[in-house]
């Protein structure tokens, strides 16, 4: 398994490392199989494990936590914060009160005295980016976590918080986890770039597109009532003709280049510069056992100029995929009260 350096931090990760979303109730609900499998990465060299509260409401990274008793430093654990958690819509977002409150939440869900990676899983710009960057520093100070990033944040909020923490001399974010897959590619448009200039460290999400680029998502075929398609059609388009075309003519390159449309897949998105690691999603044993056997491959000039041909740098083919709505593009924002 390749390393590499995460951004400007000290830290050396996978180039694959194991997003843990779908192991628990939004996925496999057998515990001793997510145990298996979060064993399983470890054992095959992948160093990087991201959850995040939010997922199935806590549960995910309760099951994180068990698993990594008594291996816990062989590991870079990211997880996350920003959306609700219970009832109370107080309970989220990104303000100082919140983020003290979510951190030892999530701290003793992952039985561990420290977070190395802990995200804002979007934007909120109801708070000033200042009062969210000071108390994410303050918990840098605190040794609770040891650096901050963001997840799925537009160009220009990645910006923002940089100049923000130059403005209040505070620890600016390490990392960013853009949604990122050959489907998906309108990160390369400024995110990416942005990011290597300011030597940020990018973990990619959904690097196979949901599913898609598995090659098991078809127009007219019912989904895996397990999977994560059956609970977020948006995301999950299994209609989307554009797709269709696309994963067609995807697994007649990977064909010709002797390789799984997965495993192509998987390599086109750590091919990228501004890539540091690729997070997996496996919710079964099997899933695992085929992904890592892809873990050295590396994509031929040729077969990059061949995927460019079929999905344009920069196109998304599903503007869904973003998983981002910006608040400028809702009515209120748009409108004078009536």
């Amino acid at each position: 398994m390749e390393f590499r350096r995460l951004g400007s931090t000290e830290l050396m990760v996978s180039r694959l490392g194991l997003g843990a979303m779908v192991l628990g109730e939004w996925g496999n609900r057998d515990r001793a199989s997510c145990e298996r499998i979060i064993h399983g990465a470890l054992d095959a060299g992948v160093n990087l494990v991201d959850t995040a509260d939010m997922y199935a409401q806590g549960e995910n990274e309760e099951i994180v936590g068990q698993a990594l008793a008594g291996r816990r430093d062989e590991v870079v654990l990211t997880t996350k914060f920003h959306h609700q958690m219970g009832d109370d819509p107080a309970c989220s977002g990104n303000s100082r009160r919140w983020i003290m409150q979510a951190v030892d939440d999530s701290l003793r869900r992952l039985n561990t005295d420290r977070i190395d990676v802990y995200q804002a899983h979007r934007p909120d710009r109801s708070v000033p980016i200042e009062e969210t960057i000071e108390a994410l520093s303050d918990l840098v100070a605190a040794g609770k976590i040891l650096h901050w990033g963001t997840s799925t944040f537009p160009v220009e909020d990645i910006v923002t918080a940089h100049w923000g923490a130059d403005r209040v001399n505070a620890v600016a974010p390490a990392t960013e986890q853009p949604p990122y897959s050959i489907l998906t590619r309108g990160a390369e448009r400024d995110v990416l770039d942005v990011c290597r200039r300011l030597d940020v460290g990018v973990l990619v999400w959904s690097p196979l597109s949901g599913g898609w680029l598995t090659g098991k998502h078809q127009p007219g075929v019912a989904v895996d009532p397990g999977s994560r398609a059956a609970t977020n059609p948006d995301h999950f388009d299994g209609d989307n003709a554009a797709k269709a075309d696309g994963v067609r003519r995807l697994t007649a390159i990977a064909a010709d280049a002797g390789l799984s449309l997965t495993h192509m897949a998987l390599a086109w998105t750590t091919e990228h510069p501004a890539v540091t690691c690729a997070l997996m999603g496996p919710r079964t044993e099997e899933q695992l056992a085929d992904l890592l056997a892809g873990a050295d491959v590396v994509l031929a000039p040729d077969v990059l100029d061949a995927i460019d041909e079929v999905v344009a740098p920069g196109t998304n083919l599903n503007p869904a995929d973003v998983g981002w709505d910006p608040p400028g593009l809702h009515p209120s924002a748009r409108r004078r009260p009536q």
